[in-house]
């Protein structure tokens, strides 16, 4: 392709595109490694945004109210890291770029939020970033009602590919954006025809433009090289009512060998094909070097927002101590001074009251306390809000219509949802919760798996946590889905036993600020097991002594959520035939792990036999069975090596062997 008409006539953007493009082939050549194509294509795209529409300062890159951008086609990582270098991010040095996925360095094979302040958030799985984007737009609408506009103003742009419209989660996430009206979020469409394995018709026959009309966006096409076209949409995207997409018309790894080509969207390393493109570029510097005017003109566009920010400082101070306390409050992610008695109150009132309540509604009685104290929440349903629990009489529904509404009807979009409260999240100013089926986890698990990966304190609702939800059967019931979830490096899985724990768990997903929180509830209604007021958070402690041996102690049943109530039935049944049996409520393993040894050892001695009891899968429990001082020979398990079945929930307990009865006889049996 002949690129002289698209430097001749413009040629101060051309040679910033340029820059950008040049960093990326050495740093992928360098590496030898990672994806040329996408920042060769989209270089003008990220010029013009850069130089005239985003408000950001690249001497604060995590100024609260910037334009926030996402790489949802985050294998293109160096146009991001080009990018930050270019404008002056001080994070990401040139060193960085040298230093392109290599061990230490911030810029990663993919964008990785917790490695700089300007990286929004974790794009390696297509289509994330688009779904996230949902959130983060969200979260700028919900706190501009809030906080009003002169404290929260911006945009939230997306730069994604044909890989992030093929995947599932686009779909939800495009309809979810539609309905919301959510007008200051932005995709711009690398519409370049090419994935890995050839042109997109092999695959793909989607009019992607209709696709998002129908859906409720603004579509406006473009060439995707043109920077007055780009200019244009972007400014008319900006005024749009609607969320809007920029179809843009591209070619991926623009001016080298294998423009246009499946060959073009990984790494082009060929030192000739290199030197070529740059030649054609008419770049003139060397490997990692930017010529000091460009370099410059590039610094210029990282310092124009200084002046956006500075007077948004001004209108910060200018605030009461009380309102930039509670601003600040929430965008670093406190939680207000009351909640902690909050809490107490409500564990004293269970505590006394003992209600039978399944630990869905538990759960409930809890937000009901939480959520008018803490304004942040925001909450919601893949379409199960009355049966997930998760709303509470004073939050009102977000709509276009309502702001300040705070509970979303996320329609039967598990994945979607996730992903979004993890953009609220990541923007920061918002604690999400939504709720689905523990079964659905399996809907939602790659966002769930990035909250842990990204260090983002979502909370997942996750209610019919076993085959005590009964009737509607295996497909229905969850039985590996704890070990799947407590296989996954941090995050906190909670199944409370009771309302007391139950309480206990939310203060402690709440206090959270880099761990996503797993809550595991009953369908089914549960006895209180806290009878005896604490003031202290045992569940905090992961596991703790519920019930002490009478005599001698021989036994030790360890319990998890519906199942606490049937070890202490079992205890009363051990105790009357003389076998000392003390029981453990272990509500967080993750939490339990992490204490001192000298605790552990505490709750779990050396010598009696051990049996744990939990309605799921024995996968994840020989740590607590046969480590920390225990043995096979003395240890069991009391729970499923199955699928559940269809039937009222007493009967299946009864018929899968999870009774007070059955532990009775495991105990007895490892005895001897």
């Amino acid at each position: 392709m002949d690129l002289t008409p698209l430097r001749t006539k413009h040629p101060e953007h051309w040679q910033k595109a340029a820059a950008i493009r040049a960093l990326a082939l050495d740093a992928v050549h360098a590496a030898n490694s990672g994806h040329s194509g996408m920042p060769m294509g989209m270089a003008d795209l990220a010029t013009v945004l850069f130089e005239k529409h985003l408000k950001f300062d690249a001497s604060a890159p995590d100024w609260a109210d910037r334009d926030r951008f996402i790489l949802s086609n985050g294998h293109g990582s160096m146009l991001l890291y080009a990018l930050l270098y270019l404008v002056g991010d001080p994070e990401i040095t040139l060193e960085e770029v040298k230093n392109f996925r290599q061990w230490g360095a911030k810029t990663a094979g993919h964008p990785e939020n917790f490695l700089a302040r300007a990286i929004e958030t974790t794009t390696g799985p297509l289509g994330q970033g688009i779904a996230n984007a949902v959130g983060f737009a969200i979260a700028e609408e919900a706190l501009r009602a809030r906080f009003g506009k002169r404290l929260v103003d911006h945009h939230t742009y997306v730069f994604a590919g044909d890989g992030c419209l093929m995947e599932g989660v686009s779909h939800e996430a495009i309809s979810l954006a539609g309905r919301q009206q959510l007008s200051r979020l932005i995709v711009l469409w690398d519409n370049n025809n090419i994935t890995i394995d050839g042109t997109v018709d092999i695959a793909d026959a989607t009019d992607q433009p209709a696709r998002f009309r129908a859906a409720g966006w603004e579509v406006i096409e473009i060439d995707g090289h043109d920077p007055e076209q780009i200019d244009a949409a972007l400014t008319k995207a900006k005024s749009s009512s609607q969320p809007s997409m920029i179809a843009c018309k591209t070619h991926i790894a623009l001016g080298h060998a294998a423009q246009d080509t499946s060959k073009g969207h990984g790494a082009l390393t060929d030192p000739d094909q290199l030197a070529a493109a740059k030649a054609a570029y008419g770049w003139i510097g060397g490997p990692f070097e930017v010529p000091a005017d460009i370099k410059s003109a590039w610094e210029a566009i990282g310092a124009r927002g200084a002046e956006a920010r500075k007077a948004w400082q001004e209108r910060f101070d200018a605030l009461t101590d009380r309102r930039q306390a509670e601003f600040t409050r929430v965008m670093t992610g406190g939680v207000p001074k009351q909640l902690a008695g909050t809490i107490r109150a409500l564990k004293k009132q269970a505590a006394e009251n003992a209600p039978k309540v399944a630990t869905r509604a538990s759960s409930e009685m809890v937000l009901e306390v939480i959520n008018p104290i803490m304004p942040e929440t925001i909450g919601g349903s893949a379409d199960l809000t009355g049966s997930n629990n998760t709303k509470t009489g004073d939050l009102g529904i977000f709509l276009p219509e309502d702001r300040k509404g705070r509970y979303i009807h996320y329609g039967v979009r598990e994945h979607g949802m996730a992903s979004a409260m993890n953009g609220m999240a990541l923007h920061g100013g918002i604690r999400p919760y939504g709720g689905t089926f523990m079964c659905f986890t399996d809907y939602a698990r790659p966002s769930m798996r990035l909250a842990a990966l990204m260090k983002v304190p979502t909370v997942f609702v996750m209610t019919h946590d076993s085959i005590g939800l009964g009737e509607d059967g295996p497909t229905h019931q969850p039985v590996e889905h704890l070990a799947m979830l407590r296989a996954t490096p941090n995050m906190n899985v909670f199944r409370p036993a009771d309302t007391v724990e139950t309480a206990e768990a939310w203060e402690l997903a709440l206090q959270s600020t880099e761990t996503p929180t797993v809550l595991s509830l009953t369908r089914q209604g549960l006895p209180t097991v806290r009878t005896e007021y604490k003031q202290k958070n045992l569940t905090a402690q992961g596991a703790y002594v519920l019930a002490e041996a009478q005599n001698k102690r021989q036994a030790i049943l360890i319990a998890t959520g519906s199942e606490v109530s049937l070890a202490l039935k079992a205890r009363e049944m051990l105790e009357a035939d003389g076998i000392g049996t003390r029981v453990v409520s272990m509500p967080c393993m993750e939490l339990f792990a992490a204490q001192d040894e000298s605790y552990r050892r505490k709750v779990l001695p050396a010598g009696p036999v051990r049996v744990g009891i939990e309605a799921a899968v024995q996968q994840g429990w020989e740590r607590w069975l046969l480590g920390e001082r225990g043995r096979e020979a003395k240890a069991g398990f009391v729970g499923m090596d199955s699928f559940g079945a269809s039937a009222p929930a007493g009967e299946l307990f009864e018929k899968f062997g999870i009774t007070a009865e059955a532990t009775v006889a495991k105990v007895k049996d490892l005895l001897g």
